[in-house]
Formats: C-alpha cells, structure tokens, sequence
C-alpha cells in the first residue's frame, strides 16, 4: 500500500497519476473560489415571460377555433337549408325561414321577399358559405 498524499496534492490512487490539470474544478488554494450564481430571480423572470408567450398563442388558437366552429356551423345551417337548385360560386343567395319553421335559400332578395330572413351567403370556390354583411 502506498503512503497517504497531503489533502492539498492532487492525487489519483486509481491511475496512480497526479492529474489536478485534468479536473473540472480548482485545485489549488490560489484558485479563484467557487461561488453558485443566483437563479430564482432569473427563472422567475423568464418563467413568467414564457407563460405570457404561451397564454398569448392559447389566446390566438382558441380564437382561430372559434372562428373556425363558427364558420363550420353557418355552412351546416346553409347545407341543411332546402333547396332546388345547384348554387354556382360568387353568387349571393338568402336563407329564409318559411312558415312551417323550415330554412330555405333562395336568390330572392329580402327587399322582393317576405319570409324570415336569417341572413346573406355568398359560396366560395373552397364551396364555403360565407355571412354577406349587409
């Protein structure tokens, strides 16, 4: 067995090698000391920020599936409506009720029409129905 080095040489008993170069840490008393960096504040900081980033893309992606529910419900109400005709893509059509509660479309305006009028579509060449504001 061979003698006990001092605490301050940097010894590998394994290698049998003097290996302080080859640490990752001082080894010296002359080397500068290791302190631990403050991170609380940091994280906390970044954490938040990264939290609003999220919130702000969950905001934007659930107001984009909201447009898009929408969207999907009006064109059901248009698709569901009766009609004998193949509506050609640009057109303007208005959706009625009748008097048996029964959506309609037709090419009548509500100004030539009396039934009641729930709105103005126009197809799409993606054959969507979009609202007309009138």
């Amino acid at each position: 067995m061979s003698e006990k080095k001092p605490d301050q040489v940097v010894f590998n008993e394994e290698t049998q090698k003097y290996d302080a170069s080859l640490k990752p840490y001082p080894t010296n008393l002359g080397a500068p000391a290791i302190t631990l960096v403050e991170t609380v504040a940091w994280k906390r900081l970044n954490a938040k920020r990264a939290n609003e980033h999220l919130k702000s893309s969950f905001d934007e992606l659930k107001s984009q599936y909201e447009k898009l529910v929408e969207r999907m419900e009006l064109n059901e109400l248009v698709y569901n409506a009766k009609f004998s005709f193949e509506p050609i893509v640009g057109n303007i059509y208005h959706l009625y009720r009748n008097k048996s509660e029964v959506p309609f479309l037709s090419i009548l305006s509500p100004e030539e029409c009396r039934f009641d009028h729930l709105g103005s579509f126009r197809l799409t060449s993606e054959k969507l129905w979009e609202a007309i504001d009138e």
